[in-house]
């Protein structure tokens, strides 16, 4: 069985010697290992994927047993147990399109089991992937909030994905949902707040335009940044052409975040996050 473990705790010896341990304890095979010790908040974290004949339990049981002394925050999970995440949309198609396309081709390994949206827009491009729909239009804003944290639960979901999703999720839900909600936008904020982002950076002769994936916290597009790009541009770039270029950029952004996510290669340390790439 293939297994990944995360550990997050305060720095100390012995976590490595500890974690290693316990896995060959587990007859464990070490198959990929990272780790981090920031060096402000002194927070250690480490993801270890190995293999072990042993069943989810046991495996559990002696991860526990070795590195309680750390006081650890510990996950484990079979690699082969995907992660669930609805998405959430409104009427722009380019993020939703690109997350769909490569959960088809198996190069996000996430379940999508329902899109939200407050438009009916994408509908039949949803349906067209076999993923449930949920129309939202004609519900307010409290009513289609209290649906989705009734879907979080009801469809045991892990992540919440804000592809293009324009509205502002209350305080409250975000709060609860920490770490959880996963949102994109142009990285001209706070610089170009407001209507037609990509006409005011093309007013202002901008000469490099790009996007952000981070999580949701109750302040808005203030929570840990886990993704960012940028491309350059001209003099000569139209407003049509930054949008293009923006939406490009957007997709690849947002779609890195969410398999970070899924492979549990992302800890939230203080403000910030640490990512351990492949």
């Amino acid at each position: 069985m293939d297994l990944i473990v995360t550990l997050q705790c305060k720095d100390q010896p012995g976590i490595v010697h500890a974690m290693t341990t316990a896995v060959l304890a587990a007859r464990g095979n070490i198959i990929e290992n990272q780790q981090f010790t920031d060096p402000t908040t002194q927070d250690f974290v480490m993801r270890t994927r190995f293999e072990s004949d042993l069943d989810l339990a046991k495996v559990r049981e002696i991860l526990e047993g070795g590195l309680g002394q750390f006081k650890p925050k510990l996950s484990l999970r079979s690699a082969a147990k995907q992660k669930r995440a609805i998405i959430l949309v409104t009427k722009e198609s380019h993020c939703l399109r690109d997350l769909l396309y490569l959960q088809e081709l198996g190069e996000l390994p996430i379940e999508i089991p329902a899109v939200v949206s407050n438009h009916s827009d994408l509908k039949v491009l949803v349906e067209s992937h076999g993923i449930k729909f949920i129309d939202q239009s004609t519900l307010d804003k409290s009513a289609a909030e209290a649906e989705i944290s009734k879907l979080v639960t009801e469809l045991e979901i892990d992540l919440v994905v804000l592809a293009r999703y324009m509205q502002i999720l209350t305080k409250e839900f975000c709060g609860k949902m920490f770490g959880r909600i996963i949102n994109i936008h142009h990285s001209f904020l706070p610089g170009f707040k407001g209507a037609k982002p990509y006409h005011q950076a093309h007013a202002r002769g901008v000469k490099i335009i790009g996007a952000t994936a981070h999580f949701v916290t109750p302040d808005l597009d203030e929570g840990p940044i886990i993704d960012q790009d940028v491309a350059h541009v001209t003099h000569a770039s139209t407003p049509e052409d930054l949008i293009a270029t923006g939406r490009d950029i957007e997709r690849r952004v947002l779609s890195r975040a969410v398999r970070d996510f899924a492979e549990d290669r992302i800890f939230i340390v203080g403000d910030k996050t640490v990512v351990f790439h492949n």
